[in-house]
């Protein structure tokens, strides 16, 4: 979720910027270099010879005016603009809406009602609000096989809520104190994670398998273990539990990834604003994560246990007797096994706490190291990547133990097109000099990956334009990433060659090792969004009417190695501009060849993505439909249709004559 807006009650959440590291923004790091320089292949590709490397393709996109474009990559006539209260996808394709916020999914199936009266327990037992990041599991894809597209679990994400939508007239607020615990009951369930089994029916449509025995709703209130290297820490240490080794629920989830063992990770995002603290000086495990004395939701005015957890202020002498540490409980990335209801989701806090924006897995070998990578996503912050202590063994039972010991680095983006991880590790000398010359102590590795952030801050990493969704290139291994905006920069350069960059861009990079696992990497620029007067597509070339875009946001790779490029733009370049409502487009590499396939409806957000095994559905989330509705003023009726209120929901997209999406 990407907006510049500030954080209010029942706002849309984001997180003001709490970097004030004088690290070197990326915008700082190569000045005087034409941004076509850095564009298609031009400027990195020195670089990245002298580490050993090469970028597949890279160099073609643009090249003899075309003649070396592979043909028939994306074999669709592109959408135009359009700020319709639909979905428009190309002619040839359907897209039909698919369990909408609400939908029965297991317990009681209760049956959403419109009018906003479903109870704290229905929602318990609904699809959540707000869907995002998702996967789609094959029903034999136990061990992380499985290739049944008729039949499978579809595991999604929802980020926040829409508190006046989820209630008959909107929450009840006296003076910004919550008055009715069922109403905020109801909105902690209304956000997390379901697990909906679904399959095709005799007349070829997905459909919720009901009675199922995987149907399962995670919620902010459902019990969750801490594993890795900060479990049972102080710094986690509550009055829910003073040992620091379990915690209560995850919210504000993003993006997603899913593991080579066939689980579900889910990240935790903007989660900052749900708490709140009234002390006059906190912690830099607070403050530099931007906990205020006011939150999102106002949860933490209400009486009991379960509502207190959201107030961090001191309040007794230890911190077993108080939640000073509850938002330490927040910021990492929760595994679920979405295979066994009865499972403990759990949090890997070796990956590092931060605004995860989700997670993707570089290839994995077996008889390798796990490596995966996660953006940090709020303005001038990192890029992380992980790399396992021990080695991938296909079937193991205990590969989950691969997200618990291992390390984390953080990029720096260097102005030669070269690159380097560096390790967040107590125990490297690097790490230990760089802290002694900042005056920057930190207890145990622990306490390392607690305050992730200042970590980061301390070994030099470079600030990035608010890093998002990542993917990597299923043949050439290249990652990419999405930035998806900064409007607070002032200064502009190469890698980010606009002030107040409203626009974003898409960077991408190549390791040194081919399994990834190495420590340097040279990148290069893939895309520059904005109108066709601001704008450079990855051939070079100014996007066209065919492809202008602002603030791409959500990626994927289909196993063809096409590029899906989602948009989450907001303000007024939604509601004025060239570029109407937020799209999704898709993007050859190869041949640099970009085209804009789907557009949703007014006010969305369009994001996460995942397919059937023999990609002939396509699953793609719209996400606050209608932004900024109320009971009596909707802004948008989609899915339902006029009078009824708006619905995140999936979309499921066929091509006619059952061939593969594309």
């Amino acid at each position: 979720m990407t907006t510049d807006k500030d954080t209010t009650l029942f706002g849309n959440g984001d997180e003001l910027p709490s970097n004030h590291s004088d690290n070197p923004h990326i915008n700082d790091l190569i000045e005087g270099i034409s941004r076509r320089q850095v564009i298609g292949g031009g400027m990195a590709m020195g670089m990245l010879a002298f580490l050993g490397v090469t970028m597949p393709g890279a160099g073609l996109a643009g090249q003899a005016n075309g003649l070396l474009k592979r043909p028939g990559r994306l074999p669709f006539a592109p959408v135009a603009v359009t700020r319709a209260d639909t979905v428009t996808v190309p002619e040839g394709f359907q897209a039909r809406a698919f369990i909408p916020w609400g939908t029965p999914i297991c317990g009681s199936y209760p049956a959403y009602r419109e009018d906003g009266t479903n109870s704290a327990q229905d929602q318990a037992e609904q699809t959540g609000m707000h869907h995002d990041g998702m996967h789609y599991f094959p029903i034999d894809a136990q061990n992380g096989k499985g290739h049944n597209s008729e039949h499978g679990l579809l595991v999604l994400n929802h980020e926040y809520i829409d508190a006046p939508l989820l209630h008959p007239n909107g929450p009840t607020v006296v003076d910004g104190k919550r008055m009715v615990p069922e109403e905020v009951r109801k909105e902690i369930n209304a956000h997390g994670v379901s697990v909906v089994e679904i399959h095709r029916n005799l007349n070829s449509e997905w459909e919720v398998v009901g009675n199922s025995k995987f149907g399962r709703r995670i919620t902010a209130a459902t019990p969750m273990e801490i594993q890795g290297p900060a479990r049972g820490h102080a710094l986690l240490s509550t009055r829910y539990s003073p040992e620091g080794t379990a915690t209560r629920g995850t919210q504000n989830n993003c993006a997603n990834g899913f593991t080579p063992w066939g689980t579900y990770l889910t990240c935790e995002e903007n989660w900052a604003g749900y708490f709140a603290s009234k002390d006059s000086e906190k912690p830099r495990e607070l403050s530099r994560y931007g906990v205020g004395s006011n939150s999102r939701y106002a949860w933490e005015t209400l009486e009991g246990d379960e509502f207190q957890r959201f107030d961090a202020t001191r309040k007794a002498g230890m911190a077993s007797g108080d939640y000073r540490n509850e938002p330490n409980h927040f910021g990492w990335i929760v595994e679920i096994d979405p295979f066994d209801p009865q499972s403990v989701p759990v949090k890997h806090t070796a990956l590092g706490r931060f605004a995860h924006e989700g997670v993707i897995f570089a290839p994995t070998q077996p008889g390798k190291p796990v490596v995966c990578y996660s953006g940090d996503d709020s303005r001038n912050e990192y890029v992380y990547k992980y790399v396992s202590r021990d080695k991938f063994r296909p079937g193991h039972p205990d590969n989950g133990r691969l997200l618990d010991e291992g390390t984390l680095y953080v990029a720096r983006f260097n102005a030669d097109g070269t690159g380097d991880w560096l390790p967040l590790d107590i125990q490297n000398p690097a790490f230990l000099a760089a802290c002694t010359a900042k005056g920057i102590s930190f207890a145990d590795q622990g306490d390392v990956l607690i305050n992730t952030r200042t970590a980061a801050d301390t070994v030099g990493a470079t600030r990035m334009d608010r890093p998002e969704w990542g993917a990597v290139h299923p043949e050439t291994g290249e990652v990419y990433f999405t930035l998806t905006n900064n409007t607070n920069r002032t200064e502009a350069d190469a890698a980010n060659p606009r002030t107040n960059n409203a626009y974003g861009h898409i960077i991408r990079w190549k390791e040194e090792n081919q399994d990834h696992s190495g420590t340097r990497f040279g990148w290069n620029i893939f895309l520059l969004g904005g109108p066709q007067s601001d704008s450079r597509g990855p051939d070079g070339e100014a996007l066209t009417a065919d492809n202008i875009h602002a603030s791409p946001d959500g990626l994927w790779f289909d196993p063809e190695g096409r590029l899906w490029i989602q948009t989450d733009m907001s303000g007024s370049q939604l509601s004025s501009g060239p570029f109407g409502n937020n799209q999704m487009l898709v993007a050859d590499p190869e041949s640099g060849e970009v085209k804009r396939f789907l557009v949703g409806p007014i006010g969305c957000e369009v994001t996460g993505i995942t397919a059937t095994p023999d990609f002939r559905t396509l699953f793609v989330n719209i996400q606050h439909p209608g932004e900024g509705s109320t009971p009596s003023n909707l802004l948008s009726t989609w899915p339902d249709g006029p009078g009824k209120r708006p619905r995140a929901a999936t979309v499921v997209i066929t091509r006619d004559g059952w061939r593969k999406v594309l």
